[in-house]
């Protein structure tokens, strides 16, 4: 961003996108994915779109350089030049805002298939897994990011408007849309899907877990309809008028049945039955809702001030200053995305260790512990900023650079993190699928309903 003269502060204001699009977008592709009568199944179509979003949102952000210029951005070198580009920012940010309204529209089928696929025994084992996964992807798109040799091994990406580091970005981007069509074809191939029918649907509706309040409706009525039974006979004359009600009922309701499901399956009225029937979550949901909702709120300013905190605060850098400022600035974000790639070793081992400790001592009390090490790292990172200040004020010539303990415990801070990240993005999903396992259905909106929990604290972040 700031390559195009984006302003460091305008950071909080482009990741907001993430929470809107999460906000909106999670829940109604939830629904939707729970009703979908493709042939090819309930989840695949939405990966497979938004699969093809990523790429077109990915490939718009690695070039948003170039369709500037070629659009009508200055034509001074891009090592020269460090004003704003507008038109290549309005691109870059477009881009931006497309890729999370992407990566939304994936997350929830593919969270929903991996329930769909598992039984409710193997909640947990299936999403350490596909938590081991997302540490493969987080470890090569840091190593991309900690590395900054890709526009020599590929020096054809760079241009006029586009220097060394945005080649770099160019190719890593490339290799990862390769990555991305390789797994999303592997996925459609061997995750099959039994294609859902009308009535299923239907029932689907009626017993999801947050828009059952017709199937309360429907037992109520079904009780005052038993209640003119007498010794188990009805009275013949009141089976005759209900028959006759129902085929009335019947012949009209089938002229506009698709308009009115249109209609209760539109994005505003998904929402509005999602948050006015928060009361009918299983009983354990709401727990599970405030823990997450508290536990995102620490992790979202480590996502989004990591590696700056690395190059202002132990690099003692400044994107803004001098030569030596700005060096030792680049010099700590690459090293901050050092950190990231041993936060998804450690994230992916841990992965592997969730399992068994749930079995050990239970889900609650992992998830527990888990946020008890956030809060001691959070803490750590805090002192840790004071040590390295006080020793860079200490010396009679402040010497750009970071202190090989203060960098090194850093380094370990960021590692730790990895245990508890792998929980957070594990137990709290295997919970909620276990909870609404009974319920016949509606895997993809239960979890679009815990994303709500997640962007919450996101929006109250960036704002």
């Amino acid at each position: 961003m700031q390559t195009l003269g984006i302003d460091h502060a305008m950071a909080s204001f482009i990741w907001l996108c993430g929470p809107i699009t999460g906000f909106v977008v999670q829940p109604c592709v939830g629904v939707w994915s729970d009703k979908c009568r493709s042939k090819y199944g309930r989840r695949r179509p939405f990966i497979l779109a938004g699969c093809v979003l990523i790429c077109a949102a990915v490939t718009l952000v690695g070039f948003s350089a170039d369709l500037g210029y070629m659009l009508g951005d200055t034509t001074e070198h891009c090592s020269t030049y460090k004003g704003l580009r507008y038109r290549a920012a309005f691109i870059f940010i477009f881009g931006f805002w497309m890729l999370d309204l992407a990566n939304n529209t994936v997350q929830g089928p593919a969270r929903a298939l991996l329930a769909d696929l598992s039984g409710p025994d193997q909640c947990n084992s299936a999403n350490a897994i596909f938590c081991s996964w997302m540490a493969v992807g987080n470890v090569l798109g840091f190593s991309a990011g900690a590395s900054g040799n890709w526009h020599k091994w590929f020096p054809f990406l760079m241009t006029r408007a586009c220097c060394e580091a945005c080649g770099n970005l160019k190719a890593a981007f490339l290799i990862a849309v390769v990555f991305l069509l390789f797994c999303m074809a592997v996925t459609l191939y061997f995750a099959e899907e039994i294609p859902l029918e009308p009535k299923d649907a239907q029932q689907l509706s009626d017993s999801a877990p947050l828009l059952n309040g017709s199937r309360d409706d429907h037992d109520a009525s079904s009780e005052q309809t038993n209640r003119g039974l007498s010794n188990g006979h009805a009275d013949a004359n009141h089976v005759s008028a209900n028959s006759r009600a129902e085929d009335f009922t019947d012949a009209g309701s089938n002229s506009n049945k698709d308009d009115v499901e249109a209609f209760n399956d539109g994005p505003g009225a998904v929402l509005v039955k999602i948050l006015t029937s928060m009361r009918h979550l299983p009983p354990g949901m709401y727990s599970v809702l405030l823990v997450m909702a508290l536990t995102w709120l620490s992790w979202f300013p480590f996502f989004l001030f990591d590696t700056d905190w690395m190059g202002r605060e132990v690099y003692h850098g400044d994107p803004k200053g001098n030569a030596s400022e700005r060096k030792a600035y680049d010099d700590g974000v690459r090293e901050g995305a050092f950190g990231l790639l041993l936060n998804s070793v450690v994230l992916g081992i841990g992965s592997f260790l969730i399992d068994p400790l749930c079995r050990m001592i239970g889900a609650r009390l992992v998830w527990a512990i888990s946020n008890f090490i956030v809060f001691a790292c959070m803490l750590a990172t805090t002192i840790l900023s004071w040590i390295s200040y006080d020793l860079y004020s200490s010396k009679l010539q402040h010497i750009v650079g970071a202190d090989k303990t203060v960098k090194t415990s850093a380094l370990i801070l960021f590692s730790l993190l990895g245990l508890p990240l792998s929980i957070t993005y594990s137990v709290p999903f295997s919970v909620t699928a276990e909870l609404t396992a009974g319920t016949g259905g509606g895997q993809g909106l239960a979890t679009g309903v815990l994303n709500l929990a997640i962007v919450a604290p996101q929006v109250d972040l960036y704002t």
